[in-house]
């Protein structure tokens, strides 16, 4: 669908300029891995947090779940 686009857009533009921001502040130095692979694992880490985030909403059977519409695995595509 089309707002499936445009999240793909989204995230896919997150996880550049997520990206850029470790290849300028030279963070992927330290584990001498490089940029890209290190801003594919933070988007997969918020992407466990979000399911993290629901399965506790769940569990207390309240729906506060952090992306509205959206599953966290959504976050990884």
């Amino acid at each position: 669908s089309d707002i499936d686009a445009v999240d793909e857009d989204g995230m896919k533009n997150f996880r550049e300029e997520l990206e850029s921001a470790i290849n300028r502040c030279s963070k992927e130095n330290g584990s001498n891995t490089p940029d890209f692979i290190l801003a594919e694992y933070l988007v997969a880490c918020l992407a466990a947090f979000d399911n993290a985030v629901i399965s506790r909403s769940e569990w207390y059977g309240r729906h506060d779940h952090p992306t509205a519409g959206a599953s966290a695995s959504d976050l990884t595509n």
